[in-house]
C-alpha cells in the first residue's frame, strides 16, 4: 500500500509500506480522506514536534477517516456496535493500554502507555494513517452516518481537541473567552466555546486570513497583534478582563501576555504545543490574581461528542476547510498548509 513517509525534516517521500492484517479485536480500514495538522507540520519543517524528534522512518496522520474492510472477531470482546465492514467511521487515533489507573478513571489520553497514530514520542514509533489502509483497534473506530462527507468525519480529531480544551476551561456560559491563535485548533476552539454558551469571543492571530474566518465563525473580535496589539490591551479593560483565555498558538511569547490580559480568579489554558526548553511566566502575577493555569492535552470521551456534533451539524467545521489533494501530491498538499496565508486545513485524499 501507499503511505505518506516522512524520512527527516523535508523529507516526505509517497512510497510502499507492508500492511498487515488485523488481529482479534482489530479492524482494517480504507483510509479515504485525511487532514493535515499542526504536529504534521512541525514534523516535516523540523524533524520534531516539541521534544519528540524522528529517529526512524515514519507514516504521518492521524486526523483521518474510512471505510471498514475487515473485523477479526475477538472470542471474548464484540466490536462496538456499528463496526461492519462496509461502515463509515471516524478514526480515534488513541489507543490507550485500558488497563492502567488513567484508562480506567476516565482519562485515558494521559495513559503512559498510549499509542498515538503518527507519533514519535514513543521508540519504535507509532506508525501513522496517512496510508492507503489502516488497522487499529476495534473501539478506534466511530461510525459516522453514511451520508456524511469523509472531509467532515476527518475532523472529529481535531474538533475533540477543542472540545476537550473547553471541558478543561471549566463553565463558559456568559463568560468573556479569548483565543489565541486562530490556527485550525483555534478556530475550533472558537466554535466549542460558541456552542458552550461563551458571550463573547475574541481570536487573536499575526495574520489577517485566518481572523476573516474566524469573523465568519463568530467571533465578536478580531485582532492582528502584531499590528494592534493595543487594541487586544483595551477589549480586556472594557471587559474588566477576560474570563477564560486558551492559547492555541505555542508562541511563548504569546503564553506570557495572557496572565496580563485575564481577570482575577479566571483561568488560561494551554493547548498549543511550546518549542523545546524552557518557558519564563509571571508567576507573581498567576498568584496574586489567583489565575489558574491549566493544560489540555489532546482527548479523551470528548471524540465521540465531536462525531456527535458534526453528525447533528451542532457544531460546522466547515469554513476551516482549505483545500484536498490526492496522496501522490502529499508534498504540495504539506506545502500549502503550512502557508497561513492561503490555508486551515488542508486534507489529503485516498481514493
Amino acid at each position: 500500500m501507499l503511505a505518506a513517509v516522512l524520512h527527516g525534516a523535508h523529507d516526505l517521500r509517497v512510497e510502499e509500506r507492508p500492511a498487515r492484517d488485523p488481529e482479534p479485536g482489530e479492524v482494517m480500514v480504507r483510509v479515504a480522506c485525511g487532514g493535515i495538522c499542526g504536529s504534521d507540520l512541525s514534523y516535516f519543517h523540523k524533524g520534531a514536534v516539541g521534544d519528540f524528534a524522528v529517529r526512524e522512518p515514519l507514516t504521518l496522520g492521524h486526523e483521518v477517516a474510512g471505510e471498514v474492510l475487515a473485523v477479526a472477531a475477538h472470542p471474548e470482546q464484540a466490536a462496538p456496535p456499528g463496526v461492519v465492514v462496509g461502515a463509515r467511521v471516524a478514526i480515534n487515533p488513541s489507543r490507550g493500554c485500558l488497563t492502567c489507573g488513567f484508562c480506567r478513571t476516565g482519562r485515558g489520553h494521559l495513559c503512559r502507555n498510549m499509542r498515538f497514530l503518527g507519533s514519535a514520542a514513543r521508540w519504535p514509533h507509532v506508525q501513522g494513517a496517512f496510508s492507503q489502509m489502516v488497522v487499529l483497534r476495534a473501539d478506534q473506530c466511530v461510525p459516522v452516518p453514511p451520508d456524511m462527507p469523509y472531509r467532515i468525519a476527518a475532523c472529529a480529531e481535531p474538533l475533540a481537541v477543542a472540545l476537550h480544551a473547553v471541558r478543561r476551561a471549566g463553565e463558559l456560559l456568559g463568560r468573556h473567552v479569548l483565543v489565541a491563535g486562530s490556527g485550525p485548533i483555534g478556530l475550533l476552539c472558537l466554535a466549542a466555546a460558541r456552542h458552550a454558551g461563551a458571550a463573547s469571543v475574541t481570536v487573536t492571530d499575526l495574520c489577517d486570513p485566518p481572523l476573516a474566518i474566524a469573523s465568519r465563525m463568530g467571533a465578536e473580535a478580531t485582532i492582528n497583534v502584531g499590528a494592534g496589539a493595543e487594541r487586544l490591551t483595551a477589549r480586556s479593560e472594557a471587559l474588566g478582563g477576560f474570563d477564560v483565555a486558551l492559547e492555541a498558538t505555542g508562541a511563548p511569547r504569546s503564553v506570557t501576555s495572557l496572565p496580563h490580559l485575564v481577570r482575577p480568579g479566571g483561568r488560561i489554558v494551554q493547548i498549543g504545543m511550546m518549542p523545546k526548553g524552557d518557558i519564563p511566566l509571571p508567576v507573581n502575577l498567576l498568584m496574586a490574581r489567583e489565575i489558574d493555569l491549566v493544560g489540555s492535552f489532546r482527548f479523551h470521551d470528548e471524540f465521540n461528542v465531536a462525531v456527535d456534533a458534526l453528525a447533528s451539524g451542532r457544531i460546522d467545521i466547515t469554513p476551516i476547510l482549505s483545500a484536498s489533494f490526492p496522496l501522490g501530491e502529499a508534498n504540495a498538499a504539506f506545502a500549502v498548509a503550512g502557508d497561513r496565508e492561503r490555508a486551515i486545513k488542508v486534507q489529503l485524499e485516498f481514493a
